[in-house]
């Protein structure tokens, strides 16, 4: 009894010590895989390994950095085997073909990018400080660039700059040397500054004008309407979805696009607005033959202070829906 006792005496220590840190490393592990099932379930193995090796944790180091190094090393595990999540944005150059409907990419050709609701990783409503810093760190462009990193730059980049771990942190929770850190730190900038250059400056959730681009974009798209639609984007728009391999760019390109193949007929579309990395988004149900609206994906928008300027669309996966919270079928 005495022996069952201490056992949950320790489970208890145990949660109340690392459960605070949970929120903060899906998001981590999110960074590292770009898919929000798979960072759910590598927090789950981190905190298995983590109780594993509670009773010989001796407080060397911070519960927060001892934490990181097995989330991490999980990470780089998982990802060893994996091909890398990706947008079509990342497979090819925009579409500049004659009118066709875009095609489906086969099943299993190309591992997506997965959205993260903003539920999972909101940090705590008195420290704004940090809700800045998860909203910028978790933006889809920044992640579908991490995701073209070499895995340890990844880690290195994330680590340091996002986390803000020193180099001596770093290169423990790595176990390798700060040289080592500094170099892949100065390789990981360098490539994440082809990728993306000049980040654009997002307007915040909170932004009224942001909730006002997210409501035009919904009212369009059930209304069935290209003109509403192109007072909401911006002149240099680009539009992706997946599971499909050609992209837009060009407002007047997307337009065509969009009313020409998707928009259908006023009413066949049902958005109800949510929030993803950190940016406005609308869960998407399209009307079947019997009327029905069934979960069709999430949708999630990059607004500016003039237009949206990157739509990316998560088509054809019901179970995102899910995951955000919301049901296969609308009532």
């Amino acid at each position: 009894m005495t022996a069952r006792l201490r056992e949950a005496a320790n489970q208890d220590r145990f949660a109340a010590e690392t459960e605070r840190f949970r929120r903060e490393l899906l998001a981590h592990c999110y960074r590292m895989v770009g898919s929000a099932h798979d960072a759910e379930d590598l927090v789950q193995e981190t905190y298995l390994r983590a109780w594993r090796s509670y009773a010989g944790f001796e407080g060397r180091a911070s519960i927060r950095s001892w934490l990181y190094k097995i989330a991490t090393n999980v990470c780089l595990t998982a990802l060893g085997p994996r091909r890398i999540r990706v947008l079509p944005s990342g497979l090819t150059g925009p579409d500049d073909g004659p009118d066709r409907p875009p095609g489906h990419v086969p099943p299993g050709e190309v591992a997506w990018l997965e959205p993260l609701p903003d539920r999972w990783t909101a940090p705590a409503a008195d420290d704004p400080a940090a809700a800045v810093v998860a909203r910028e760190s978790l933006r889809l462009a920044l992640i579908a660039s991490l995701q073209h990193l070499p895995a340890r730059q990844r880690a290195i980049l994330v680590l340091r700059e996002v986390l803000a771990f020193s180099a001596v942190e770093t290169a423990e929770i790595l176990g390798t040397t700060t040289a080592a850190v500094k170099s892949g730190l100065q390789r990981a900038r360098a490539r994440l500054h082809e990728l993306e250059p000049e980040p654009e400056e997002l307007l915040e959730p909170t932004d009224q004008r942001a909730r006002a681009l997210l409501d035009g974009y919904i009212a369009a798209f059930e209304r069935s309407d290209a003109g509403l639609m192109a007072q909401v984007l911006r002149m240099d728009a680009t539009l992706e979805a997946t599971p499909f391999r050609e992209w837009q760019a060009g407002r007047q390109k997307c337009i065509r696009m969009l009313d020409t193949y998707v928009l259908g007929a006023p009413g066949d579309w049902k958005m109800m607005a949510t929030a993803a990395n950190g940016q406005p988004a609308a869960v998407a149900y399209h009307r079947d033959a019997d009327g029905a609206f069934r979960a069709n994906g999430i949708v999630v928008l990059a607004p500016t202070a003039t237009g949206v300027s990157h739509v990316i669309a998560f088509h054809d996966d019901p179970a995102l829906v899910e995951m955000f919270g919301f049901p296969d079928v609308l009532a």
